[in-house]
């Protein structure tokens, strides 16, 4: 008895983690290797109560001594920060561990002094990157998401002057470079939209610099595009370099002095290398020349060319169906679909639609390929992916309309889409389906409840039904309050929600409009997802049954919320496209 006693361990305190993608992963800590002695040291005086990250070389001082620069995010309260710009986080500097020549010499210690804190005055700061001479610390900040509480909204970039012997002595003068866009007028420049790379792959390179030292280059979101920008740090001048005459999404991999490698796609074109080039003409002007490239990685089957080639896309703009219900401009101005259709246009009539909608709420459908849109336009349908009001890439006014509004403002932009290409004879009105994940299913929920007569079959991914279970169950309840109450629910956000707060959630939630639906729904659930956990959609899809309506759901046993390992990916979409053909075609 004793003995099994004493091998009996037990799990011991709870930690606390990241939440999504993140269980199981402990506190990170820099560490610094010497690749020539293989030694490896521990940086010691970093804050404990920091998670760090994006650490980077600072320039030699001026008597060899070596520092970086790192992210720190405060983990007193670690709600999910995957996909969640919206963390506070700031820039810090310490000394490097490896010691100077002249130190061990003399038998004293270098790393003597304590970490410094760089950006004391913005509430976030994160990709720090210096510039080639290194006088400037340039920095990404997602502080209009913290600030407001949007899980992530429009970026802005800022700059910081390092000091002529490379020792940091803050408070550092931080200046801004590109400010946060509040209103974009019609194809001007909506803002920075590339702090997630977890929604669009898009951070600053490591070596983001042309060969004159002050022009940085970035990918980011314009619209429904990607685009690749050039911006001039001193001056914060902004460039769209990439072909601005195509809708194609654009996406910068590599720089090398002044020459780009790049890939573009569209939903009916798959990805292709280019090569773009700067070409100085004089002084003050230069222009960008883009080549395309051979590459054997990119050749498609013949099956796979001939249905790309049948297909076409374009961008809609959808004029906003009530405009007195916001006072800015921003969120007045019209948004955008990506409609994708065959060319040839069957004599029965229009071919069947499947509106997607894009998780978040503040994310962005992109005209890049995607395999699974493919897919669904290779068994014969069209596509309306509907960049919803409080989306990325149309302003900050634009995307602060929707909190608050979720499950009305957001359902009204995508009945109107919908509309919008019935009225232009683009869709059979008795043929749409829908489908969406996280958000997204929340959205097409919403929509088979709010409008049941106006859809055949609706699939659900990981869909938000009911806001009040969500809170008590996700790793990331402050997302629930803000979404559903707005600005006010940044405030009145508590980890013990009040009755009140419960009946607002469930009012604004989809499972409040189950009693109506009738379209036939897959919903397809990732069980270890915690950011919008397993309980929320299978709750709404027993009330489905209970109803009556023919329901289904799908379980993938190891994935997350975004159910994209790739045999889950092709399984879920395989799914989609059964169950919609048997629907509605």
């Amino acid at each position: 008895m004793q003995d099994d006693c004493g091998s009996w361990k037990g799990q011991g305190d709870w930690d606390e983690g990241w939440g999504e993608a993140y269980a199981g992963k402990r506190q990170p800590e820099l560490f610094v290797i010497n690749i020539d002695s293989g030694e490896v040291r521990g940086v010691e005086k970093t804050d404990k109560s920091l998670s760090v990250g994006q650490v980077v070389w600072a320039p030699l001082t001026a008597d060899s001594q070596q520092y970086l620069v790192f992210v720190g995010w405060p983990s007193a309260r670690k709600f999910g920060i995957k996909y969640c710009t919206n963390r506070r986080c700031a820039l810090y500097a310490i000394e490097a561990p490896f010691v100077k020549l002249e130190a061990q010499q003399s038998g004293t210690n270098a790393n003597t002094s304590s970490m410094v804190k760089l950006t004391d005055t913005i509430s976030s700061a994160m990709f720090p990157r210096f510039s080639p001479d290194g006088k400037f610390l340039v920095f990404l900040s997602s502080k209009s998401a913290v600030d407001s509480g949007a899980h992530c909204a429009t970026d802005s970039l800022h700059r910081i002057a390092w000091p002529v012997d490379g020792k940091p002595c803050p408070p550092a003068e931080i200046i801004d470079v590109v400010p946060v866009v509040m209103h974009a007028h019609e194809d001007s420049f909506p803002g920075l939209y590339c702090s997630n790379p977890g929604l669009y792959h898009s951070n600053i390179l490591s070596q983001p610099w042309l060969s004159d030292g002050h022009i940085i280059l970035l990918t980011s979101v314009w619209g429904s595009s990607q685009a690749i920008l050039s911006i001039d740090i001193i001056s914060g001048e902004v460039l769209r370099i990439s072909p601005s005459n195509s809708s194609f999404s654009w996406e910068i991999l590599a720089l090398d002095g002044d020459n780009i490698i790049a890939v573009c796609s569209s939903p009916v074109n798959i990805p292709e290398i280019k090569y773009g080039c700067l070409v100085r003409q004089n002084t003050n002007e230069t222009s960008w020349n883009w080549l395309d490239t051979a590459s054997p990685i990119f050749r498609s089957s013949a099956k796979v060319n001939i249905l790309s080639s049948s297909h076409q896309f374009s961008i809609l703009k959808i004029p906003v169906s009530d405009t007195s219900e916001n006072s800015t401009e921003g969120a007045n101005e019209p948004y955008e679909a990506i409609f994708v259709s065959s060319k040839l246009k069957k004599r029965s009539g229009c071919d069947p639609l499947v509106a997607i909608l894009h998780g978040g709420p503040h994310a962005v459908s992109l005209t890049s390929f995607c395999n699974t849109s493919a897919f669904l336009c290779s068994l014969g349908f069209n596509l309306l992916m509907v960049n919803y009001r409080g989306s990325l890439g149309f302003g900050e006014e634009a995307l602060q309309s929707l909190p608050g509004k979720v499950g009305s403002q957001d359902v009204k932009d995508v009945l109107h889409a919908i509309d919008y290409v019935i009225d232009m004879g683009f869709a059979d009105s008795s043929k749409i389906s829908v489908t969406g994940i996280s958000h997204g299913g929340f959205l097409t929920t919403h929509l088979i409840g709010q409008a049941p007569e106006k859809f055949a079959a609706a699939a659900a991914l990981n869909p938000v039904c009911n806001f009040a279970l969500m809170v008590g169950t996700t790793d990331i309840p402050d997302w629930c309050y803000f979404e559903a109450l707005g600005s006010e629910g940044k405030l009145s956000f508590t980890e013990a929600p009040k009755a009140q707060h419960l009946e607002q959630f469930y009012n604004k939630s989809p499972i409040s409009h189950v009693s109506k639906v009738k379209a036939p729904t897959l919903v397809l659930l990732g069980s270890k997802d915690l950011r919008v956990p397993i309980p929320d959609g299978l709750q709404y899809a027993r009330a489905l049954k209970e109803k009556g309506v023919e329901v289904k759901v799908v379980m993938f046993p190891d994935d997350i919320h975004p159910i994209d390992k790739p045999q889950s990916e092709y399984e879920s979409f395989l799914n989609i496209g059964v169950w919609f053909k048997k629907y509605c075609c």
